[in-house]
């Protein structure tokens, strides 16, 4: 652990090392402030260290209104630190970014948090501010890596957080959060604790709490050395970038179509700059986890097939061509419908959308009230495989899609989970169908199947409260 004057000096060296600052540049920087020891100490360095670099420091606070009074109490904590230190103070309430974020979900976690803070952040830039400082450290970095590398990652996701990313400036990488802590106490400054944090119901803080503390159980700068090894992989991954863009050029079909290249010179690449090429193609379209590189890598080794990377956009082989397609059209329904039918299933009334060939698709959501009288479906029809199930057993994340790699559904009476894939082929699913049949899904597992209904474990029973039914009308 550093005293405040080492952690002040690793700051600035970090700062000019990676050019995030520079002294004289006029640079009006906003640092983002949870109330937490990390981002207090951020504020703390940057104020100290404003006289040498000349920017123009003021703060911002984001309060997501999910944690109701607790997130009042940091609110108020962080005007008064600001107001203490004379740092003027920008606080953003999730209701004035309604025009650009979606209202927060049942049970909204931190990826919600993150868009919410994010869109703040931009609309601060739009506001005048030139760059937003964030609070992350080397315990971030640590813990970034291994989530990472146990989701599956390639060259690219090990490379961690980078100081700079666009206007987003990160000075305290170079610190761990025991650092941060000790810049406070120095400077007889408190914080807040967020008390999500001490809950296992994330996985970063179960990491936080369990993994990181073994690690250093064995060595003491098991963070540390998890943050250089991010250094090691950001320079080994910009090599390979640099390998992977000549490689693209040269595969380019055309100068006059952006969307296809040639096989051969992919095929003959070496394993790591084609997967680097193929992370480059793949991340305008989703996030690009290392099994869908896996999946490219195959498709431009074997000539021929496709790899759906979103209910959108697809990549094929043929004819010793890759070519990129976008599916709204031949698909037969649209992803921004499908969307909209998804957000409404909870709202009290039939979803509906229009499915090609003039079918419509319906879910409705309803009490399990089996009184005769007032019953919405008979207890009979509640066997039925394909069409109800009990909406309390099912996650938080409903998406209505098209298949992607990696699904994997295990239909009703069946014991084990399949490849989507395989059972399609079990299930004899005309092949023409297969890239427009309506899933609804939680991440790769299938849930439902149009034609083919609920996976197994979802049938109502005595105890079930709400049913969902999905219906296919013509």
């Amino acid at each position: 652990m550093k005293n405040e004057k080492d952690c002040r000096a690793a700051v600035r060296d970090f700062c000019l090392q990676n050019r995030l600052l520079c002294p004289g540049q006029p640079l009006r920087l906003a640092a983002a402030v949870s109330g937490g020891a990390d981002s207090m100490a951020l504020l703390l360095l940057l104020r100290a260290l404003q006289p040498e670099f000349g920017y123009t420091l003021s703060a911002c606070h984001v309060n997501h209104g999910l944690r109701g009074a607790a997130a009042d109490r940091d609110e108020a904590f962080v005007r008064q630190a600001c107001g203490a230190l004379g740092v003027p103070l920008r606080v953003f309430h999730a209701a004035e970014l309604a025009d650009t974020v979606d209202a927060p979900p049942p049970h909204a976690g931190e990826d919600w948090a993150r868009r919410l803070r994010y869109a703040c952040f931009e609309r601060l830039c739009e506001e005048g501010i030139d760059a937003v400082a964030t609070a992350h450290t080397a315990n971030d970095q640590a813990e970034t890596l291994l989530l990472r590398l146990a989701r599956g990652t390639g060259l690219h996701g090990a490379a961690g957080i980078r100081p700079r990313r666009g206007c987003y400036l990160r000075p305290l990488l170079c610190l761990n959060r025991a650092d941060t802590e000790a810049v406070c106490r120095a400077a007889g400054q408190t914080w807040v604790t967020d008390e999500t944090n001490e809950t296992d119901a994330y996985a970063r803080n179960r990491l936080r709490r369990a993994a990181l503390p073994a690690l250093q159980s064995t060595n003491e700068a098991a963070t540390e050395n998890l943050a250089r090894f991010c250094e090691k992989a950001a320079q080994a991954d910009a090599y390979f970038a640099q390998k992977a863009e000549a490689l693209l050029m040269d595969a380019r079909l055309s100068d006059t179509d952006p969307v296809c290249w040639r096989l051969e010179p992919l095929a003959a690449a070496d394993a790591p700059i084609l997967e680097t090429a193929l992370h480059r193609l793949a991340a305008p379209v989703r996030d690009p986890e290392e099994k869908y590189i896996r999946l490219l890598a195959q498709l431009v080794q074997q000539g021929s097939g496709a790899v759906q990377l979103t209910g959108k956009v697809r990549f094929c082989a043929a004819d010793g061509v890759l070519r990129q397609e976008t599916q709204a059209e031949s698909a037969g329904w649209d992803a921004d419908a499908a969307a909209a039918f998804t957000a409404a299933l909870q709202a009290g009334k039939p979803a509906r959308m229009p499915l090609p060939g003039g079918k419509t698709l319906t879910a409705r959501v309803f009490p399990a009230d089996f009184e005769e009288k007032i019953q919405v479906v008979h207890k009979k029809d509640l066997k039925n495989r394909a069409d109800y199930a009990r909406i309390t057993t099912l996650y938080a994340g409903l998406v209505l899609r098209t298949r992607q790699p990696g699904d994997v559904y295990r239909p009703a009476g069946r014991a084990v989970h399949n490849r989507l894939r395989k059972w399609m082929n079990e299930a004899d699913i005309p092949a023409q169908q297969r890239d427009t049949l309506p899933l609804l899904a939680a991440g790769s597992e299938v849930l439902w199947v149009c034609g083919s209904g609920f996976a197994e474990g979802l049938a109502p029973d005595e105890t079930t409260t709400q049913i969902l039914q999905m219906e296919q009308e013509t």
